[in-house]
């Protein structure tokens, strides 16, 4: 641990989910800012035309989210059916994605022993299939995952203890410093089972997921990378060095297309990136 990273400096297109309307100039303006990569937020979303806009200006598709463990998702204050597991391999195919990334299990599965063996089974059976199309799974977390505890360990890492060591974590920076873990400390114990960090700033990260119901991401407060005070780089210090950043932002003040570019400077600058592929985005 505490490498050099030498994965590619990703943006989760979440964060320019309303400029994507014009799909080539936003990620023309992703790699000019310096980005190398993206990760959709969903695998369904125009996949082939996005692949080809990212293609087209020199960025890679290392990862890619899809509900993979639930069979409904709210989406527009209604539940929908999730695709089966097989048609979110195919679009991830298309992308030309590695690493497929369950983005939400719902707060209420964390809860016990029970609840948390039952998603680990689930994700578990989907090693197999994935491994198959050429594709890793992996989960990505919010605050709810530590909310409870299984023993000595919070149910994330009770979570982490039962999954395939094949299966990826995706480990959002701000929502675990939210739900008040010393994050390079989980980073550390994680291990190589770390393969990629959602990274985005702020003064201080607020678990909005602690009061349940729906919140207006702009009382996260985040901003670039550099401006606030979460744990970023010491979080990917201890990461390792194939582990992909990923800028994320809910909601930022202002451009967020500078957000992003102000962050992929601050991870040049404070030497987190290797230099050859600082180099190569220079």
């Amino acid at each position: 641990m505490g490498t050099p990273v030498t994965a590619p400096i990703s943006v989760q297109l979440y964060s320019v989910r309303h400029e994507l309307a014009d799909l080539d100039a936003t990620l023309e303006r992703l790699a000019t800012a310096g980005a190398q990569a993206v990760e959709p937020f969903s695998v369904y979303d125009r996949p082939a035309e996005l692949a080809a806009a990212a293609a087209a200006n020199g960025l890679s598709i290392p990862t890619a989210h899809a509900p993979l463990l639930s069979d409904t998702m709210r989406f527009s204050g209604r539940e929908v059916p999730v695709p089966p597991a097989t048609a979110a391999f195919g679009a991830a195919r298309a992308l030309g994605a590695a690493i497929l990334i369950d983005p939400m299990v719902d707060a209420d599965r964390w809860r016990t022993a029970d609840d948390v063996a039952r998603t680990a089974d689930r994700m578990n059976a989907l090693v197999e299939p994935a491994a198959a199309e050429g594709l890793v799974v992996g989960h990505h977390n919010h605050t709810f995952e530590f909310h409870h505890r299984i023993g000595e360990l919070t149910a994330y890492e009770h979570f982490v203890s039962l999954l395939d060591e094949r299966v990826a974590l995706e480990l959002d920076v701000y929502w675990a410093t939210a739900a008040g873990e010393d994050v390079p400390a989980l980073v550390e114990r994680l291990g190589s089972r770390v393969r990629a960090l959602h990274l985005k700033d702020a003064a201080k990260a607020l678990d909005v997921f602690a009061a349940r119901g729906e919140y207006d991401p702009a009382v996260l407060t985040q901003c670039a990378l550099g401006s606030g005070n979460l744990q970023n780089d010491a979080a990917l210090a201890a990461a390792p060095a194939q582990c992909i950043p990923v800028i994320e932002f809910d909601h930022v003040g202002g451009d967020v297309l500078t957000s992003i570019a102000v962050s992929i400077a601050h991870l040049r600058a404070a030497g987190s990136h290797h230099a050859d592929a600082a180099g190569a985005i220079a």
